[in-house]
């Protein structure tokens, strides 16, 4: 590194040791140097004392983006939103924190009785917001959705539901990509590495692709005595294969120009002769563990990246590379399918989730959460939320 920008940064260290307002930032792979003084004109103390503190000098460059620090009013629709079912998504997260936010889960805990007024003044005395951006200074990105299916299935094969839920195979991590999902399909030798680990089956293909997809859902099982149990299916690895969309398959070869899953079901309704050459189109193949599902786990989503139970509409997927694990976000996003403008926590991620200013937003489960999620698609802006004075590090 030049001289010149280690002496810089030195010289910033060393005032940030004395300027004990000023936040820490996740570790930074470089700065940008702004023009004129070496230190950057002190701002309104955020709590309204008429102080002034000092913000960060320069936007750092995180993972694939950087963050520039903003003052609180930036953050479009922050004095309006409930923060109550925000909170709760905070207090899963501090099941498992990240270290920057371990010590604040104490305080965490003891407001999810507060009022949104108190939450809100707390927040800002304790963090201090960053707008997002990707590396080359763009802060707007793209937000999708997902959601948790529930599924009628058998937990054994029968007339109607012969299409598998597998469990990981024995040694899926020896092999690295595992079969395809064709091969996994006709293959001797890969379906017999898959004899005995169908943990139920379904009657659509269809059905089996988007649990596949979202990752995890739930099932209706009927048992062979006849009884019925509503279990959770959590992700449990892939065949390390790429991801490839059906839908863009479909709209690339020009067999439909609705490539929304009542699109896809209808292009199929049309031509079941062409499901498996469909399907086969996207070589990814996901594994599944079952989970039991208690009248309090079915209150919560899956457990998400971070290894905590996700929040319906407080919840999202983002690049770790960009925003790790546990970090409250404050997110804005103009529609047209829904006007979002909430806190939101960053706990999970997903194959298609890659950039800094990109994140999918977990809706639920059901139909109604299955709908909201496949027309979301739309506009994005993150700012990351981190704790004032305290160290951390992106993975």
């Amino acid at each position: 590194m030049d001289r010149a920008i280690l002496g810089m940064l030195g010289a910033v260290a060393a005032w940030l040791l004395v300027a004990c307002a000023s936040p820490s930032l996740p570790t930074a792979i470089g700065y940008s140097s702004g023009a004129g003084s070496t230190l950057p004109p002190a701002v309104s103390a955020p709590d309204g004392s008429g102080g002034l503190v000092y913000p960060v000098p320069a936007a750092p460059v995180a993972g694939k983006g950087r963050w520039v620090p903003v003052d609180w009013s930036e953050l479009p629709g922050f004095a309006n939103d409930d923060l109550f079912e925000a909170w709760n998504a905070w207090t899963k997260s501090c099941e498992r924190p990240g270290p920057a936010f371990a010590g604040l889960c104490g305080d965490v805990r003891r407001l999810s009785i507060a009022t949104p007024a108190e939450q809100r003044a707390w927040m800002v005395a304790k963090l201090q917001p960053y707008r997002v951006e990707s590396a080359d200074g763009n802060p707007d990105g793209l937000l999708t959705a997902y959601y948790e299916p529930i599924v009628p299935a058998s937990r054994v094969q029968a007339p109607g539901f012969n299409v598998p839920l597998y469990a990981a195979p024995a040694g899926l991590g020896q092999r690295k990509p595992w079969y395809t999902r064709q091969q996994i399909e006709t293959l001797p030798e890969a379906r017999a590495a898959l004899q005995g680990r169908a943990i139920a089956w379904l009657a659509d293909p269809v059905e089996s692709m988007v649990l596949h997809i979202q990752g995890s859902g739930r099932l209706r099982i009927s048992e062979p005595d006849g009884s019925v149990r509503l279990v959770r299916l959590a992700y449990a690895g892939t065949n390390d294969q790429p991801y490839r969309s059906i839908g863009s398959w479909l709209l690339q070869t020009g067999q439909v120009r609705d490539a929304t899953w009542p699109g896809i079901r209808a292009w199929l309704a049309q031509n079941p002769q062409r499901v498996s050459e469909l399907m086969w189109t996207n070589p990814r193949y996901v594994f599944f563990r079952e989970e039991p599902l208690d009248a309090l786990e079915a209150s919560f989503g899956p457990r998400g990246a971070q290894g905590v139970a996700l929040t319906p509409g407080r919840s999202i997927a983002v690049d770790r590379t960009s925003i790790p694990y546990g970090t409250p976000v404050w997110l804005a996003s103009p529609g047209p399918t829904a006007a979002l403008q909430r806190l939101v926590m960053a706990q999970d991620t997903g194959s298609a989730i890659v950039g800094a200013v990109r994140a999918d937003f977990f809706t639920g489960w059901g139909a109604d959460a299955g709908e909201t999620a496949g027309r979301l698609k739309q506009s994005l802006r993150l700012w990351a939320l981190w704790p004032r004075g305290t160290p951390g590090a992106l993975p």
